[in-house]
């Protein structure tokens, strides 16, 4: 079984409205060179056929019309 993670985000073109208010929050907190906060989705999966993660991002964990993503295999090619 191989360990794979999906880094989900929306594409940059479009708002991010959650990672706004998070910018926001943190300048009112005092961290004012704070800039550009993205939010985004972190999955994490074990899979014996890790070359179908793109298929399963398509399909499922993304979407690719606003979202982009990218796939890590652990360097072992084996889950922990």
């Amino acid at each position: 079984m191989s360990k794979v993670t999906v880094t989900v985000t929306l594409k940059p073109a479009l708002l991010d409205a959650q990672g706004r208010t998070i910018q926001e929050a943190l300048h009112s907190l005092g961290y004012t060179d704070v800039k550009n906060v993205r939010v985004g989705k972190v999955i994490e999966l074990e899979t014996a056929n890790p070359e179908e993660a793109k298929a399963m991002c398509e399909k499922l964990l993304a979407n690719p019309v606003m979202e982009s993503y990218h796939i890590e295999v652990d360097a072992n090619g084996v889950a922990e």
